[in-house]
Parts: C-alpha cells; structure tokens; sequence
C-alpha cells in the first residue's frame, strides 16, 4: 500500500477505535462517519494505486517489444 493509503488506513483505525469508546450516540456516529470515509479514501488510493501499476508494467512490456523488434 502506499504512504497515503497506509495513512487513510490508520485514520480509519483510529476513528473505529475512538467510535467504540465513545458513550455518546452522536459522537460516536461522527467517528463512525468519519471512519466511513477514510475507509472509502483508503479504498480509492489503493484502486489507483493498482492502475497506476498496471499501466506502467504495460509501458515497460511495450517498450521491451519495441527494443526486441528492433533488434531483430
């Protein structure tokens, strides 16, 4: 995971954690909310992530063909 995604992913953790010793409905749905969406942010960085690697795997099997034809 990157940097971001690790970090989306802590804030997640720490808004869980802070929902369930929370003894107040609302604040604990605002950690709970809170949580939500850097779950989904999380998810995003990752998905993006995940292209990001694939497109460049992609440039970089391109660019060998290219040198292997060539070569010939």
């Amino acid at each position: 995971m990157t940097v971001a995604g690790d970090f989306y992913t802590d804030q997640a953790r720490q808004c869980a954690q802070a929902a369930a010793e929370s003894d107040l409905p609302m604040l604990r749905e605002k950690y709970l909310n809170a949580g939500a969406a850097w779950e989904a942010l999380a998810r995003r960085e990752t998905t993006i992530a995940d292209a990001r690697a694939r497109r460049i795997a992609g440039e970089q099997a391109r660019e060998q063909a290219l040198l292997a034809n060539r070569q010939d």
